[in-house]
């Protein structure tokens, strides 16, 4: 059988799917199973077992159709991860006999097998293996569904590693100086050095963060916007310890088995927290939270209220 899943868009969302695409894979072991998805999926899946190939997604209309014209009469599944109107068109444009998803966007008559979404009550993870398990694709599947990248292995090194920004808007990001405090505190005790992640956009908020640890005199690297998602996966596996928002840098960090501490806000830490027995979140429940807007219209009281010396003194427990 040869399945094409059409993967989500957002780093943690991919993350989060992990354990689906792994009961797919030991519920259909000879089966060939083609990720499409965004250029980036193939520094994060490439190295997985359960996947045999990927292919980008391509941007442009003329480029998609020309996509759709290669890929017909090649799959004999779809499975479209992915929520969008126009991830159910592709797959019935390129003449995929067995299309399934949730019937969300208005797309449940390009489907053969469509489900009512699933409301997000409990971890993300499991939104994907229902589709799985309701599609009957899977027979079952394990209570924890824990979620861990296997291709990414390496010694651990005495780094912190910090991820100060957050590509879904302000609201979930806490602030430089206290990600910098906290990261000196951590490094002054342990002995670490620092390494700096965030996306091209994310520079000038990195860069304030090196700016204030170099001026504490404490061993800092700045990575942001400089590696690929491979070679970030890596470095984060690599650390200690890693300092996040709720981020993609955060599902990276769980996923790989790094100790990781989430600086947690807006957002719901229930359906989207992180995962595993070495991943911690430190929140504030104010009366507003969770409201997941991207940027706060009030006092940003859910993140004023957690301190540097609340989350150094957090790290420091989770790594004893």
């Amino acid at each position: 059988m040869k399945i094409l899943v059409r993967a989500t868009n957002w780093l943690g969302d991919a993350i989060m799917s992990v354990p689906a695409l792994a009961a797919l894979r030991r519920a259909h072991p000879h089966a060939h199973i083609t990720i499409l998805g965004p250029a980036w999926l193939a520094g994060l899946y490439g190295a997985e077992s359960f996947c045999d190939e990927t292919i980008v997604y391509p941007r442009s209309l003329t480029d998609k159709l020309r996509l759709v014209r290669s890929l017909r009469h090649r799959f004999d599944l779809a499975i479209l991860l992915q929520n969008a109107f126009e991830a159910a068109a592709f797959a019935f444009l390129s003449r995929i006999p067995r299309r399934i998803g949730f019937s969300t966007d208005r797309r449940g008559f390009l489907l053969t097998q469509s489900f009512p979404p699933v409301p997000l009550t409990r971890h993300e993870r499991f939104y994907y293996l229902d589709l799985l398990l309701a599609a009957g694709l899977i027979p079952a599947y394990p209570p924890e569904a824990p979620i861990s990248l296997q291709g990414f292995d390496t010694p651990r090194l005495p780094r912190l590693g910090i991820s100060p920004g957050a590509a879904f808007g302000s609201a979930k990001r806490w602030y430089p100086d206290r990600f910098a405090a906290a990261a000196i505190a951590i490094a002054r005790e342990k002995s670490f050095s620092v390494a700096l992640f965030g996306s091209p956009e994310e520079a000038p908020i990195v860069a304030e963060v090196e700016r204030l640890i170099h001026a504490a005199s404490i061993p800092v690297e700045n990575f942001a916007g400089r590696t690929s998602l491979r070679d970030f996966i890596q470095l984060v596996a690599s650390c200690s310890l890693m300092l996040t928002n709720d981020s993609g840098a955060m599902h990276v960090s769980y996923a790989v088995g790094t100790p990781s501490l989430t600086i947690f806000g807006p957002t719901d830490h229930i359906a989207t927290g992180p995962v595993g027995p070495h991943a911690r979140i430190l929140r504030q429940p104010v009366d507003c939270s969770p409201c997941k807007l991207r940027e706060c219209p009030i006092d940003h009281r859910c993140m004023t209220a957690i301190s540097p010396s609340q989350v150094a003194q957090e790290a420091l427990i989770l790594l004893k």
